[in-house]
């Protein structure tokens, strides 16, 4: 079987191909770096340089693969959803030239309002890309990634995270190596065909309230969370230099699931992942913070 991996030194990619070697697979992995590939793993890769904005040369990369791990890449561009269009417009064009059988994509929980969540539209746009193709293929609707805490360093030193959703509303807090987990999973099991939402929900729906005394515990120091406005958090991701229409897309993955949402998919057995936030917290977190300081 040859199974490709987009973004594999990303919080999940990583994890997907070190767990796919350890099955006795050798993946294709597509990055516009090679070099930043771990050393330990680059003797047990195929990798190949490629830009997924560029649909001729994913074409190229994808030719014989039988599986794809997709993963829409990281954008700080004016136009956010723009740009996970030419990313879909490649991985369609991937799929249909070549055959390739059946492509697990990580999307995100939201995706299933297809309009309204801000930056997941452009996943709920690549859901549907996909889904046009007749291919078989999984969407992973993922909750709020653990590793978003590490682009707050910062304030966890200072001691108070600042948040626009209520700190009473829960939402899924998910692991990426879980994530991770269930991808493999799907990418090697040869038990399912046609279209499948997976959703992958953590082991707890968590309020920010709890997080903030989650964190408190596992790193040792006090951490508050405070609500803020939307036009004050406006105003922070416009002093980090973030164009109007990316902060608005930054902005809209929360606004866009604050008011009555309810994942399509239920926590179940299926959605819910081990890996709690106080164990992550505590092996991972707390290091960083030390680090920063």
């Amino acid at each position: 079987m040859q199974i490709a991996v987009t973004t594999p030194t990303g919080n999940v990619g990583h994890h997907v191909v070190a767990m796919l070697v350890r099955a006795g697979i050798r993946p294709r992995v597509l990055l516009r770096d090679p070099a930043r590939l771990a050393p330990e793993i680059r003797d047990e890769v195929d990798a190949v340089r490629v830009d997924q904005y560029d649909a001729d040369a994913v074409v190229a990369a994808t030719e014989g693969v039988d599986a794809l791990f997709w993963v829409s890449p990281i954008t700080d561009s004016a136009d956010p959803l723009l740009d996970h269009a030419r990313a879909a417009d490649s991985v369609v064009r991937a799929v249909t030239v070549n055959r390739i059988g059946r492509v697990v994509f990580q999307s995100s929980v939201g995706a299933e309002k297809r309009h309204g969540a801000g930056e997941i539209d452009g996943l709920a746009h690549t859901e549907t890309a996909l889904d046009g193709t007749g291919v078989d293929v999984t969407h992973l609707r993922c909750g709020y990634f653990f590793t978003n805490l590490e682009f707050e360093l910062h304030a966890l030193r200072a001691g108070t995270l600042q948040v626009i959703l209520p700190l009473d509303q829960p939402m899924a807090w998910v692991a990426p190596r879980d994530i991770a987990e269930v991808a493999v999973t799907r990418l090697l099991s040869p038990a399912w065909s046609g279209r499948h939402v997976q959703a992958v929900h953590g082991p707890a729906d968590l309020t920010w309230r709890q997080v903030g005394e989650i964190l408190t515990a596992a790193i040792g120091r006090r951490i508050s969370v405070e609500r803020i406005t939307d036009d004050a958090m406006r105003a922070r991701l416009h002093q980090a230099g973030m164009s109007d229409s990316l902060v608005e897309a930054v902005l809209g993955m929360s606004t866009g699931l604050r008011e009555d949402f309810v994942p399509e998919q239920p926590r179940t057995v299926r959605s819910t992942t081990p890996t709690t936030l106080a164990a992550w917290a505590y092996a991972h977190l707390r290091h960083r913070i030390a680090e920063a300081s």
